[in-house]
């Protein structure tokens, strides 16, 4: 009671003061009546008791400021900084760069490792073979267990496993142990492709996806594949092929070290938007504890926001859930022609190493540079691609009267979204695949160096810019779990990519690089009329998944309330 007697006095000396400095005294006196009284502070413990009452009002100001603050960030996608914001994708892209840059920085070593280890072509090919087959599996595994257990720390597992099997394949002087620690060498780098993609799928809208921003990212991770073989090549050619590993143990080391002290977590089933703060301790870098320590309690409405997230069990991975979306049809017929589209570029990569030292007689170095026109086709074909996406996105938004949700995101439940992300896999593929085929016809008649390069470049924009809507599309269909349904999405297609990279030697052998890719590109093009298939019917199928998914879920949560 003393404490209300007091706060009504300090609320009663404010009206005064105010209408003191309008002319108009208090409320309901006189001007001769404002005198001033006596202090109503008697004693020390009447003085604690005021300073208390005047720290919790100007606590509770700061609550509904905060308040007001939290609840603009509930309405928005992600209450992230843009600035924050920006420093998750640049990391993500970092992250899912360690993965094709590892696999492709080794090809233009593959002759020297063959004379090395005293096999053939075939067997040293192996290696590749069994890298891309860890680079479907794992992703299944390490989606599950981010799309739980938070990204932050599958990330850093994986770098960790990474960093280790770098250090053995640049110490390992076997063809046993190459093609083991390989393998451990793509268990680690590969989950990175899955949890970047669901780390900005986490804070980024359906609009977004297609912008500048993850254009660029694209950018940054489909060059790999063009400069990592440049970058192999050289440090070959001078420092020995162990030093490819080395350099790859430096890089993976600094991403280790970055994502431990740094990388916030980003998992909507475990931050909510951002508004919330991970409660398990790996889910925070040290900058999170940092934050955490100075700010103090937490407000009402970030508890009750903590209090809707559903409750996660972490087990070990479950890889069934990626093995469940290959059988949906939208996502099965997306994720064959995807996997055709990367098998047939994966078949290019892997035999310019042989194919340019027959007919041209280059070294490890002048192959490195023969990698150039591909990623930068790639890289053309992902700034292209980003823009594209962007635009046909607004114009089928605008032709079905729907608005473009950039900051709460968008209901995809009445949108095409297969239109929109399928309208620019076909002018693609007119590009890509003729041009393809005329590369291997160029080395078969043994053109001038000019013409398979050129044609090579506007190959891989074809294709690249193909399987590149393709996987934006996967995401959007399982926006939940994007690292899970990218687990799915490598796991077909690097079973796919590993058995063209084992049967293109001996294809080459037997019908020559003409026919070898007339026929590759030929079976890409007879397959291509399945994704009007999707445009058609993709809508219907995923709002018949989504019912199904509603009703099991349904059903689990009475199946635990009759258990309670």
């Amino acid at each position: 009671m003393a404490a209300e007697r007091s706060l009504e006095t300090l609320n009663e000396a404010a009206v005064k003061e105010v209408s003191e400095k309008c002319n108009h005294g208090p409320i309901g006196a006189s001007h001769d009546s404002m005198q001033p009284e006596p202090p109503f502070i008697k004693d020390p413990e009447s003085a604690t008791r005021t300073a208390a009452v005047k720290a919790e009002a100007k606590a509770n100001q700061q609550i509904t400021r905060n308040a007001d603050s939290e609840a603009l960030q509930e309405e928005r996608y992600t209450a992230f900084s843009k600035s924050k914001k920006m420093f998750i994708i640049v990391m993500s892209a970092f992250g899912g760069f360690i993965s094709p840059l590892s696999g492709s920085i080794y090809l233009p070593a593959l002759n020297v490792l063959s004379l090395y280890y005293s096999v053939s072509d075939s067997k040293i090919n192996l290696s590749v073979t069994t890298y891309m087959i860890l680079q479907g599996l794992t992703p299944m595994f390490i989606g599950d267990f981010g799309d739980t257990a938070g990204f932050r720390p599958a990330f850093i597992i994986c770098f960790l496993v990474y960093v280790c099997a770098n250090i053995g394949l640049a110490t390992q002087s076997s063809y046993a142990a190459l093609l083991v620690l390989r393998c451990l060498q793509s268990a680690g780098s590969s989950g990175t492709i899955a949890l970047r993609n669901g780390q900005l799928a986490s804070v980024l809208t359906p609009a977004e996806r297609g912008s500048t921003v993850v254009a660029l990212i694209q950018v940054f991770s489909l060059l790999a594949p063009a400069f990592a073989p440049l970058m192999g090549g050289a440090l070959t050619a001078t420092l020995g092929w162990r030093s490819i590993f080395w350099f790859l143990t430096i890089l993976s080391g600094i991403a280790l070290i970055s994502y431990t002290f740094l990388m916030p977590e980003t998992n909507r089933k475990i931050v909510g938007n951002g508004s919330v703060s991970p409660e398990r301790w790996y889910s925070k870098s040290l900058l999170d504890h940092k934050q955490h320590a100075e700010d103090g309690v937490e407000s009402l409405r970030v508890q009750q926001a903590r209090a809707a997230l559903p409750r996660r069990k972490i087990g070990w991975p479950n890889p069934w859930k990626s093995l469940v979306m290959i059988g949906e049809k939208d996502v099965a017929i997306v994720l064959l022609y995807n996997s055709i589209a990367f098998a047939l570029l994966y078949s290019v990569m892997t035999a310019v190493p042989s194919l340019f030292q027959q007919k041209y007689g280059f070294d490890s170095i002048q192959i490195g540079y023969c990698y150039i026109p591909i990623g930068g086709g790639a890289g053309f074909a992902a700034l292209f691609n980003g823009k594209f996406l962007n635009w046909n996105f607004r114009r089928v938004a605008k032709a079905n009267g729907l608005p473009v949700e950039k900051k709460k995101g968008q209901d995809l439940r009445n949108f095409p979204i297969e239109s929109a992300r399928l309208g620019a896999v076909f002018p693609l593929l007119l590009v890509g695949l003729p041009c393809l085929i005329g590369y291997g016809w160029a080395l078969e008649r043994n053109a001038h160096l000019a013409a398979p390069l050129v044609l090579i470049f506007f190959g891989a924009f074809g294709t690249v810019g193909a399987f590149s809507s393709l996987a934006t599309l996967l995401v959007d269909l399982y926006p939940g779990s994007a690292s899970t349904v990218t687990g799915a999405n490598n796991l077909v297609r690097s079973l796919l990519g590993a058995g063209a990279t084992a049967v293109i030697d001996p294809m080459l052998q037997a019908m020559g690089a003409g026919w070898t890719y007339t026929l590759i590109a030929c079976v890409a093009a007879i397959c291509s009329p399945l994704l009007l298939v999707v445009i058609r019917k993709g809508p219907q199928w995923r709002e018949e998944r989504r019912l199904r998914l509603e009703q099991s879920t349904k059903v689990e949560a009475e199946r635990t309330q009759l258990k309670a």
